[in-house]
């Protein structure tokens, strides 16, 4: 693995959904989460992170690049105390500091750990704490949404049971079964997210792991279809990189530089050319470079 980075970033991070539910909320009966006060979209940093973590699992397995040191610690359905089964394996011969060097033994060979950290100080095979690099904001849509549910039909249903149950009720309903999806007609959210390079630097957070992080916000939504969530695209990636570790201009001041508007005010927006995304790219500070990846 290459050497950890050397410089901070922030990054503006635009996508979009399209009848479909980005991010559900459990407590609401899946309804897409929004803020009660404004009535804009949320979408939780966790399911972003969820994503990436996808997308790089995918890699890990289909390229042999990807098939070192970029596994994925907090896996779909895993068993978090044995996934750090292989840490403790490969200190067992440590006399001290057993707990540090599991947890230098995480960063390495997880993605995730030194990307995102982790809590991993727990009873059985403990690993320490260690804060990642890399944080999300919530995303926020650009306008409030409109929460919808739409009834569906499904022609059969799932025991035998129930079709007699039907029967005898006298209904006529062919064996089928009632349910309900969530869903918002559009809506483009903006992300704000941050790239420590001190941070980096105690988890080995490198060069090529933020190459590929950059590679997995403009491509996991192509990997993660469903028919709940519809149409999701990541539109736009705009990414500041300071030319020092800890930075050369505030976060919020930049995050100021990238505007989004409503091109026609008169009509509900259903598409991303409906807005128009600006970067006032005269006020770029000294030391910052501006990157539009995507």
């Amino acid at each position: 693995m290459s050497e950890h980075i050397q410089n901070r970033y922030e990054f503006v991070y635009l996508f979009d959904v399209k009848n479909g539910n980005p991010n559900g909320d459990p407590d609401s009966g899946n309804l897409p989460r929004i803020d009660p006060e404004t009535s804009h979209g949320i979408v939780t940093d966790v399911c972003l992170k969820r994503k990436v973590r996808n997308f790089v699992e995918i890699l890990s397995e289909r390229e042999e690049r990807y098939q070192k040191n970029y596994n994925i610690y907090i896996q779909e359905r895993a068993v978090l105390a044995e996934r750090r089964t292989p840490a403790y394996e490969a200190v067992k011969e440590e006399k001290k500091d057993k707990v540090s060097k599991a947890r230098d033994w995480m960063c390495a060979n997880f993605f995730d750990v030194r990307t995102f950290g982790a809590v991993m100080s727990t009873t059985k095979n403990n690993c320490g704490q260690v804060r990642g690099p890399v944080q999300f904001n919530f995303a926020e849509s650009i306008d409030p949404v409109v929460p919808l549910e739409a009834s569906i039909t499904r022609m059969a249903v799932e025991t035998e049971k129930e079709a007699a149950a039907q029967a005898k009720e006298g209904k006529d309903s062919g064996n089928r079964t009632m349910g309900r999806k969530t869903y918002i007609p559009y809506g483009l959210y903006r992300a704000h997210g941050y790239v420590s390079a001190p941070l980096a630097g105690n988890t080995g957070f490198s060069e090529d792991d933020l190459q590929l992080l950059w590679d997995a916000l403009i491509n996991m939504f192509d990997h993660d279809r469903s028919a709940a969530r519809g149409e999701m695209a990541a539109q736009r990636l705009i990414v500041f990189k300071h030319d020092s570790e800890l930075g050369n201009a505030p976060a919020h001041k930049l995050f100021e530089l990238v505007t989004i508007n409503r091109s026609d005010t008169s009509k509900p927006p259903r598409k991303f050319s409906d807005y128009e995304v600006s970067i006032d790219t005269k006020n770029v500070p000294n030391g910052v470079t501006l990157q539009e990846r995507l």
